[in-house]
């Protein structure tokens, strides 16, 4: 059916929050926009008079379609080449959605999300929509066709799932942006001791190429073996320049509402890596190195008043 201007106005209205509800659900910005896109395609399919709450329809329809696409993600992920990471989102991105409680920020975080992995669709879904949009047990019971009792059960073990996997509390923002700035003066000079002093002895560090920029396969485990990694990582070389297209611009930064370190070639964002920092120390870098995962953060980036960069890397 023909839409009418209100109908698509009604439509645009909801975008921002169904493209965040879809990005927290599928971890990609680009899966992202595809089902929002596709939810509109039915909602013009659809015969729009007879929709009583559009609100709860389009959240059913995008829900279901992203239940559908983390499906033959899983089967996906198994022959992704190398750790798989979410697409980070930078600051300002309308795409993070609502930030005003605790439980709305976390679940947006890069360490949430790379979490959120662990949970099968259904858990997935129930834990972003009560965590992160507040949406009552009643509702989301309606959208996934399941009971309010059923809900509860679920986000009780969706979020027992995520708090084991983060044993400890993180510190505020300002916080942790001295950290970020301490942690670069520390990888960037001559000397192991202090990097190895702003990390927790169980730190890891996890790369994603995507089979297009070299990343480890598996994860840098344990506080040397961790430092020892981010001290070759910014140690300049004619390679590494070679393989990034230029000398990097690194920026302390926010991604996924945390600390992160920004690189950055020629106004092009070539990687974000994610700091999980917390009371003990630095206990996670998460680095998004894949091109296909940084379109995104480059337009972002480019509509950002960043400053002058930290330093040059490599």
């Amino acid at each position: 059916m023909s839409l009418t201007a209100d109908d698509v106005e009604r439509f645009e209205a909801a975008r921002p929050r169904l493209e965040a509800i879809a990005y927290r659900l599928l971890g990609s910005a680009t899966e992202a926009e595809d089902a929002v896109q596709e939810t509109f395609l039915r909602w013009q399919a659809a015969n729009v008079e007879r929709i009583e709450v559009p609100e709860a329809w389009l959240t059913k329809v995008l829900t279901n379609l992203c239940l559908n696409q983390l499906a033959s993600a899983r089967a996906r992920r198994e022959t992704y080449p190398g750790q798989w990471l979410p697409e980070p989102l930078l600051a300002g991105d309308p795409m993070l959605g609502p930030a005003e409680t605790a439980e709305q920020r976390d679940s947006v975080s890069f360490a949430v999300l790379t979490l959120l992995e662990r949970l099968s669709p259904g858990e997935r879904a129930v834990y972003v929509l009560r965590e992160a949009f507040d949406y009552p047990h009643r509702d989301i019971a309606a959208i996934l066709d399941i009971t309010e009792a059923a809900s509860q059960q679920i986000l009780h073990r969706a979020k027992k799932h995520v708090a084991d996997g983060r044993a400890r509390a993180e510190i505020d923002e300002a916080a942790a942006r001295r950290v970020v700035e301490e942690f670069l003066a520390a990888a960037t000079g001559g000397r192991m001791e202090p990097l190895l002093r702003l990390l927790t002895e169980d730190v890891v560090a996890i790369g994603d190429g995507g089979g297009k920029v070299p990343a480890r396969a598996k994860a840098f485990e344990g506080a040397v073996a961790v430092a020892k990694f981010l001290w070759g990582l910014f140690r300049p070389g004619k390679a590494k320049r070679a393989l990034v297209g230029g000398t990097p611009e690194v920026y302390a930064w926010t991604a996924n509402g945390g600390p992160a370190v920004v690189a950055v070639v020629d106004g092009r964002v070539v990687g974000v890596m994610c700091l999980e920092v917390t009371a003990d120390g630095i206990a996670a870098f998460r680095n998004q190195g894949n091109p296909d995962k940084l379109a995104r953060a480059t337009v972002q980036w480019g509509a950002t008043d960043h400053g002058e960069p930290l330093f040059h890397a490599f």
